[in-house]
């Protein structure tokens, strides 16, 4: 939770997005992301299903009927999960090449981060990241082979953001943004 300057706090909590096919989509989140179902049901002509990750909260996503078919632009940008190391993102990376409606799925570093990037079936951009020890000027977007070594990929990543004036160390940066916000 983020306290900003005037003492209010706010945290983001959770997304809820609306899909198409509820049952294909939910079945996609649980079995690629391995969310729980924690609720279902409808609030009038919309159904819901509520998923999470966080025994501690009840949702963050919730998926609600009411897509409209055909749309000529998608209004989610992205959708970002964070994961801890190389190992959760290349196991990701697994299972998301081996679902046949996963598309588009690109391995990059942002210098600050490597990335996952794929669309989801019904063509939500996904992003599962690892934070990397640096900050650099963004956006940044290189590609980046998951099949190398740890050291490798974080060697190369370092590389990419040293290349980038405003490079630092990431614990620079959050200080920064402490001052920055007031916190």
């Amino acid at each position: 939770m983020t306290q900003a300057k005037d003492n209010i706090q706010l945290s983001l909590s959770h997304l809820g997005i609306y899909v198409q096919d509820l049952e294909k989509m939910s079945a996609f989140y649980k079995e690629t992301f391995e969310f729980t179902q924690t609720d279902k049901g409808d609030l009038g002509h919309t159904q819901l299903v509520f998923l999470s990750r966080d025994p501690a909260e009840h949702h963050q996503l919730v998926l609600a009927t009411g897509r409209p078919e055909n749309l000529q632009f998608n209004l989610i940008n992205q959708i970002s999960f964070r994961v801890p190391n190389l190992d959760n993102l290349r196991r990701f990376y697994e299972r998301v090449k081996k679902h046949n409606e996963v598309n588009d799925i690109q391995c990059v570093t942002h210098g600050n981060a490597v990335s996952i990037y794929c669309r989801d079936p019904e063509g939500n951009r996904l992003e599962i990241f690892m934070d990397t020890p640096w900050y650099c000027d963004q956006p940044l977007r290189e590609p980046i082979d998951l099949e190398l070594s740890d050291e490798e990929i974080m060697a190369k990543a370092e590389a990419i953001a040293r290349q980038y004036p405003k490079f630092k160390l990431r614990t620079e940066w959050h200080e920064e943004m402490r001052k920055l916000m007031g916190v």
